[in-house]
């Protein structure tokens, strides 16, 4: 089945998590991802670990279906074969140091004369429009510090301590609309037949999705408070020990859920007429008399019963899994939501895309090693064994 970006050509100048999440989904929709790296280490983004088979989790996370190209583009002789590259791309991806791009010609402005079609997508920390620069353009941006810039930290963790997302949320979110943005250019080009320029800041993506705490807060109203793992402002919402030891997570949206928890759940059929309790703004208020009491039924149920009340009473509930249990997750395995892809190391298992297309399968091809496509890549461009050699030998190119 022809897939949605089949013959499209994506160039990316990325590292780390932001820009590589954006391109790897572009490649699942069947892009041709070709993705330059430095010739002496590649993307850093390799080395930040070695958990699967001597490999980086990062990478072989976000980097299937790519090509490796393994250039120095600081090398006299890398400007012809970048230029070769940009007359047949589609779009470009960065998300190289601020600044950085431009000093190499590579901003939309220069380019867009001798390619008007190129979608040019800049990722950085706090955006980097030459017309909008602001005081944080030149500041380092890793993920924890646009947590804490956006205000996430202020909302997360426990009343005692703050605490950041166990996962890469900030650069996440600068992929994902990265990633969005790319497809409603593609989209406009095709109308217009014009590339156009994106400019994705991970502190603008950040506080996007910070955008309930924002209106929480709003006109200097009292921010939510950090509530560990439960709900700033619902409650009952979030884990509760069982009598096994176990945690059970579960949450309440309604007072038709209240009646039905007090009566299926904690058996306890009068706290539903409770004054205390009549209402969530009530009891949340009162969360601490009220999680004594939840605890203090539970602690004669293991977690299994819990849940089971939970379910006839149809109120929401989770197991706290860690990464081991969703590895063997039952729905995703019924569900059939695991592949394989081939890394250089040996097959690893592969989480299928997230959005089950019906009309095409994704494409779920090798994770690369680093300048796997450089000799290919290159003699497509024309290039001759001879030249290539001199290439290698000169340090401007690694072959894999």
């Amino acid at each position: 089945m022809e897939r949605p970006l089949d013959g499209l050509t994506v160039l990316s100048l990325e590292h780390a998590v932001a820009a590589p999440l954006c391109t790897r989904q572009l490649a699942d929709l069947g892009a041709r991802v070709i993705k330059i790296e430095r010739p002496d280490s590649g993307d850093f983004a390799r080395g930040y670990d070695r958990r699967v088979h001597g490999q980086s989790s990062y990478f072989v996370w976000l980097n299937r279906g790519k090509e490796s190209l393994a250039l120095d583009l600081k090398h006299p002789r890398a400007a012809a074969t970048l230029a070769a590259l940009l007359a047949q791309a589609d779009v470009l991806v960065q998300n190289l140091a601020p600044g950085a791009a431009a000093r190499m010609g590579l901003d939309f402005d220069s380019l867009q004369a001798r390619h008007p079609r190129l979608i040019v997508c800049d990722i950085s920390g706090y955006g980097d429009d030459p017309q909008r620069p602001g005081p944080y353009r030149d500041k380092k941006a890793y993920d924890l510090l646009i947590q804490s810039e956006s205000g996430f930290l202020s909302v997360t963790g426990t009343p005692e301590a703050p605490a950041k997302a166990g996962a890469s949320i900030a650069d996440i979110a600068a992929g994902m609309h990265a990633y969005s943005a790319v497809l409603a250019a593609l989209l406009q080009r095709g109308r217009t037949g014009q590339g156009s320029r994106i400019d994705v800041s991970m502190l603008e993506c950040m506080t996007e999705w910070m955008g309930n705490p924002l209106y929480y807060s709003f006109e200097g109203a009292e921010p939510p408070p950090r509530a560990g793992a439960a709900h700033a402002s619902i409650y009952p919402y979030g884990p509760f020990r069982a009598g096994d030891g176990r945690t059970v997570m579960l949450g309440l949206q309604n007072e038709r859920e209240w009646v039905g928890f007090c009566r299926e759940v904690l058996r306890q059929p009068e706290l539903a007429s409770d004054e205390r309790f009549a209402s969530n703004p009530l009891r949340s208020r009162h969360r601490e008399a009220l999680r004594g009491l939840i605890e203090a039924a539970f602690a004669t149920l293991d977690a299994d019963e819990v849940g089971r009340r939970l379910d006839t009473a149809q109120i929401a509930n989770a197991q706290v899994r860690d990464m081991h249990a969703v590895w063997a997750h039952p729905q995703l395995q019924a569900r059939q939501r695991w592949t394989t892809v081939n890394t250089p190391a040996g097959p690893v298992p592969a989480l299928l895309p997230p959005a089950s297309q019906s009309s095409f399968a994704p494409r779920m091809d090798a994770v690369p090693a680093l300048g796997q496509h450089t000799a290919a890549l290159l003699a497509e461009l024309g290039l001759s064994a001879q030249d290539i050699a001199a290439l290698q030998a000169d340090g401007a190119i690694r072959l894999g």
